[in-house]
């Protein structure tokens, strides 16, 4: 089995790489080449597999053509611009976000053009494909009405994905992750940042920034989870998901204040006093068109689960980051 990783660099991709070399497998299926792709070099996990890393921009017209002559079985597409980044700037979101997704699945149909082939292909959506005014709990049924560019940018993608499936290019399916808590490393430029930010910081004895009240409520699962899912993914029957291939991941549904209480029993006192308040009203404006909570009844019944508590979630960060001490 050949594993390709495109976004191979980034927190999601990086424990991912690392569990598969590992475990060593993928389903019933040894894992014997594993590809790590970025436009910066990805760190190679120590693996009995072939690991080889490239350094690419997949929306540079030619290189996904390059990366697909290598014919990978397996292809987990999560290279992608951040959410605030996307809407600061508009060419760079479509450019790397909806071309080079297109780049990528054009290839693949190119080379099978040329002699049959037909991967996997699972691609790390979103929740911003959604946007307000919600229901109670947005459903599987729910429309795509994104409020951002980002989340048109993943919803475009997710279209293509289904019709290159149903043209039989290639085996697709979209996972919709929630917001990724607690992210490990510095900061980025996402808007949904601060949700990991107050956490991650006061935990090492830093101060936090928390531009939003306390009020808000959001969908959340660890880095941990996204892992499972991407597992989850690769080796599960996509028959029962017919001309649907998207789905929404199961979540846990916390506002910001029960985050904090959640700290407060992993940190004390003395951790939730690091989080300082400080309104932005550019993240509260992106932030208030985001899903607070879903239903992912037909992900949960192809066997998708998550954390159901935020406690869960600290505790994945303290063991997995934190050597299991605050």
């Amino acid at each position: 089995m050949h594993v390709m990783i495109i976004g191979g660099a980034g927190m999601v991709g990086r424990k991912f790489a690392e569990r598969l070399a590992r475990t060593g497998v993928i389903g019933k299926s040894a894992i014997d080449r594993m590809t790590l792709v970025d436009v910066v070099e990805p760190t190679a996990p120590k693996t009995a597999a072939e690991v080889r890393t490239i350094v690419t921009d997949l929306s540079t017209p030619g290189e996904s053509e390059k990366l697909v002559a290598m014919r990978p079985d397996l292809i987990f597409h999560l290279a992608a611009i951040v959410s605030g980044e996307a809407e600061a700037d508009f060419d760079k979101g479509y450019r790397i976000n909806l071309d080079g997704t297109r780049f990528l699945f054009e290839a693949i149909r190119q080379e099978g053009l040329r002699q049959p082939y037909k991967p996997r292909v699972v691609f790390s959506s979103s929740i911003a494909v959604f946007g307000a005014p919600f229901p109670q709990a947005i459903g599987d049924e729910y429309f795509s009405t994104p409020a951002t560019s980002y989340g048109t940018q993943k919803a475009i993608g997710e279209l293509l994905l289904s019709d290159y499936s149903r043209r039989g290019f290639f085996d697709g399916i979209g996972i919709r992750l929630p917001t990724i808590c607690i992210r490990p490393g510095k900061p980025n430029k996402a808007a949904s940042g601060f949700f990991s930010n107050i956490l991650r910081e006061p935990l090492s004895g830093q101060e936090a920034v928390l531009p939003v009240s306390e009020s808000v409520r959001h969908w959340f699962a660890s880095p941990r989870a996204a892992v499972n899912f991407l597992e989850h993914a690769a080796t599960i029957d996509l028959a029962p998901l017919a001309q649907r291939r998207n789905l929404s991941m199961p979540g846990l549904s916390a506002t910001v204040g029960e985050e904090i209480e959640a700290l407060r029993r992993f940190g004390g006192d003395k951790a939730v006093k690091l989080i300082r308040r400080e309104p932005d009203e550019t993240i509260i404006k992106i932030v208030s068109g985001w899903a607070e909570r879903l239903e992912t009844r037909r992900a949960e019944a192809l066997g998708f689960r998550a954390e159901t508590s935020f406690d869960e979630i600290v505790r994945a960060h303290v063991e997995d980051e934190l050597g299991g001490q605050v």
